[in-house]
């Protein structure tokens, strides 16, 4: 009836005579042969995708380690020890990051992009968090790409020597953060030069939350640039920086008006009071 369920194709055929059809395939047939490739393929490819992302959050996880600790910058005694310790910290993100790279020697990194990407981010903030304290500028994508060029001895447990013995000449190989990794990690950074900030201030450091507001400004100018145009990423994390900028802006008003009203030990205060004010207005807004 016009109610009823559509009969398929193979519910003609009795299920004995399927079961007796699969039995008859054989095994060692072209397509078969064909079809385990495919399957050895895709188990490896996916086996591969599994190890980068279990990479790329190491990544994430140490990358992070090393921001909080170039929090300690402002406050530590001696800061030089800090960045010291900070650099040991990169040089074992980069370790990992040359594991991500053997695995990506012959492949198309595009294709394995989403599975490394959260890491590159988290790796570009915490790097160019460090190069801001040391230099008070931005690092360019050329600078943090040319960290990234590892030489043959660094994959002495990877490499299947297939050159000859004579060749002398180094092999190299990198792994490039992409523009649009690179913008989503200075994005993320402007957040922790807002903590920055805030810090300088509870530790007397006057100077620094103008310098902080003139860097975030230009960010946020170069951010403008692009606009809608860019990656659906790149412009969702403007609010973010917005909002950073926002509150060092804030920051350096209240020291400008009332700075030397309120006593250093007490600006911290005043400014976490105000940054909780401005989360509330605009998630009501």
């Amino acid at each position: 009836g016009s109610g009823g369920f559509r009969k398929r194709k193979h519910d003609n055929f009795p299920h004995g005579q399927r079961r007796e059809e699969k039995e008859n395939v054989n095994p060692s047939s072209a397509l078969m042969t064909s079809f385990k490739s495919f399957q050895l393929e895709l188990d490896t490819r996916h086996d591969k995708y599994e190890r980068l992302v279990k990479l790329s959050r190491d990544i994430t996880i140490e990358s992070k380690r090393t921001i909080f600790l170039l929090h300690r910058f402002t406050s530590a005694p001696n800061g030089e020890e800090i960045l010291n310790e900070s650099e040991v910290k990169l040089d074992a993100v980069r370790r990992k990051i040359k594991q991500v790279a053997q695995e990506l020697i012959g492949e198309d990194m595009y294709q394995f992009h989403r599975a490394i990407s959260p890491g590159l981010q988290e790796y570009v903030e915490a790097v160019s968090f460090q190069y801001f304290i040391k230099t008070r500028s931005l690092i360019s994508v050329e600078e943090i790409n040319k960290q990234l060029i590892f030489t043959a001895e660094d994959r002495e447990e990877t490499t299947n020597t297939t050159s000859n013995s004579n060749d002398k000449q180094p092999h190299t190989w990198s792994l490039k953060v992409t523009p649009v990794d690179y913008l989503l990690g200075v994005a993320d950074l402007t957040g922790e030069l807002m903590r920055l900030c805030i810090s300088s201030v509870g530790n007397g450091d006057i100077d620094t939350p103008f310098e902080l507001s003139q860097f975030l400004r230009q960010i946020y100018d170069g951010f403008t640039f692009i606009g809608n145009t860019g990656p659906y990423e790149v412009s969702k994390k403007l609010y973010t920086l917005k909002q950073s900028l926002a509150k060092v802006e804030n920051a350096c008003y209240t020291l400008k008006v009332r700075g030397s009203e309120i006593p250093k030990h007490m600006l911290a205060d005043v400014f976490s009071t105000k940054t909780e004010l401005i989360d509330q207005e605009e998630g009501l807004s």
